[in-house]
């Protein structure tokens, strides 16, 4: 990419997207395309196609979507899948059509089997059934992930990069209790806690479950690099720390962070969600890429940005 490229950033505002703003700031790329939800919406198809036939965007970031955690996917399953695929559908089709020279498809984690070896390798997929809780997201992304080797393969190009990032964390992180992720979701429980001066919290589940996170400034660095690079590699890429951790490990780094004092008590009647999901991101290591961003510094930062965005 030049500095004067023309990228499109879908999601500019979320978790995702607005790492990938702060960081092509920080470059100096000067032609960033992010029209808002009122602007763009993504799974109007006319609307879709005329903005890029209007603006012309060489290369997109496609990390606008519908996400959530237990509780949402749970309660609204059609959503999920319905306007995930909408805008998968659209993108992808008027991406090709005006010749977008490069396009990030996030896929998830999610889409992994329940049961899988760990870490899990991209050949896994499709070996087994996703999580129950997150099935319709988790087919969504399957279908945006096989429609992106779909196209390359047709047409005999390596234009839709999909990538499968681990549970992402940072500053812009949803924080709404509706649709909040499980550590977003750890720091407003505690949060809340110490300002109430609880002397106990009750969690979801029985805190067993190991989940790896990494942090957005890390996938937008990954993910600018294969923008930047001639992937040689089969489609698509894990994109993980590499390191996971027990929830309830996550729980006493949070209320240390917090610096809450009460008792932590786990609710067993809840869901837990898959047992382990740690990636195995040995292809991108390989490639000359490699997260940086310390985890515990990763948890300060976000909860400074928390604080002064709890509104």
């Amino acid at each position: 990419m030049k500095k004067l490229s023309r990228i499109y950033v879908a999601g500019h505002t979320g978790l995702v997207g607005s790492a990938f703003l702060r960081r092509l700031k920080k470059d100096g790329f000067e032609n960033i395309l992010c029209p808002s939800h009122e602007q763009l919406d993504l799974t109007d198809r006319v609307a879709v196609e005329r903005f890029f036939s209007d603006h012309k965007p060489e290369y997109v970031v496609l990390a606008a979507g519908k996400v959530g955690g237990i509780v949402a996917n749970q309660t609204f399953p059609a959503d999920f899948i319905t306007t995930n695929l909408a805008i998968e559908l659209n993108v992808l089709q008027v991406a090709h059509k005006f010749d977008v020279q490069k396009l990030v498809f996030f896929a998830s984690s999610c889409m992994y089997p329940r049961i899988c070896d760990q870490p899990m390798q991209e050949s896994a997929l499709l070996t087994g059934l996703p999580e129950p809780t997150s099935m319709a997201y988790a087919i969504s992304k399957l279908a945006g992930l096989q429609m992106c080797l779909a196209y390359n393969q047709q047409y005999s190009y390596k234009r839709f990069i999909p990538v499968i990032p681990n549970s992402i964390y940072g500053p812009n992180d949803d924080f709404d209790p509706r649709s909040a992720h499980v550590l977003s979701s750890l720091i407003m429980k505690l949060h809340r806690a110490k300002v109430i001066g609880a002397a106990s919290v009750a969690l979801w589940g029985s805190g067993a479950p190991r989940r790896e996170f990494i942090h957005a400034d890390d996938i937008a660095d990954a993910c600018l690099f294969l923008l930047h690079t001639d992937v040689s590699l089969e489609l698509p890429l894990n994109i993980g720390s590499g390191m996971d951790i027990s929830i309830k490990d996550l729980a006493g780094i949070i209320a240390n962070v917090i610096d809450y004092q009460g008792r932590i008590e786990w609710d067993t009647s809840k869901p837990d969600g898959a047992p382990r999901k740690l990636l195995d991101s040995q292809r991108m290591r390989h490639l000359g890429w490699s997260p940086s961003r310390n985890f515990e510094g990763g948890l300060k930062e976000t909860y400074r940005w928390y604080l002064q965005h709890q509104s």
